[in-house]
């Protein structure tokens, strides 16, 4: 299991030890959590599979997650009112949705995690990931690491697997 330590700022993974950020509201209960609040849920979230975005990150040998590159029209449902809150959709979508396919390196790899999706709520948090960070900024409610540190974790991950935030 891997562990998102939002006090201490670490990501532990096995033996591995990370430094992380997470979301500028700080951490929140999950059943507190909201959209657009900042916050990074606590809680114990299963890793549902990795998107890579083809042009920046290469696929890391020995992968055994399901994953699959991301395309230019990538979103993720962050609206309330939509059908399909907090899952994937193409762009343009019809309701408000992130873009995936961005210009920095936040989301070149991105693991999806298991919040708020089975079935989700409208209102309760959208597009909660695993993902690359910019020198340590806090994110939108995500946990975040070092690109060269995600790529090299991705490997020892396998389904089934999940994290923990506390």
């Amino acid at each position: 299991m891997l562990v998102a330590d939002s006090k201490a700022g670490l990501l532990r993974a096995g033996d591995v030890t990370v430094a992380c950020s997470i979301g500028r509201g700080g951490p929140i209960a999950a059943s507190a959590k909201r959209e657009g609040d900042g916050a990074t849920p606590l809680g114990i979230w299963p890793v549902r599979g990795v998107l890579l975005r083809p042009d920046r990150s290469p696929l890391p040998a020995g992968m055994r997650l399901p994953w699959r590159w991301l395309r230019p029209d990538d979103g993720w449902s962050d609206d309330p009112a939509d059908p399909a809150y907090n899952r994937p959709v193409r762009h343009p979508h019809r309701f408000g949705a992130e873009r995936l396919w961005r210009d920095d390196e936040l989301y070149d790899a991105i693991v999806i995690l298991g919040h708020n999706d089975a079935p989700p709520v409208a209102g309760q948090g959208s597009a909660i990931f695993l993902h690359c960070w910019r020198d340590g900024a806090m994110t939108e409610g995500c946990v975040a690491i070092a690109k060269p540190a995600l790529l090299a974790l991705l490997p020892t991950i396998a389904f089934g697997d999940a994290i923990e935030i506390c």
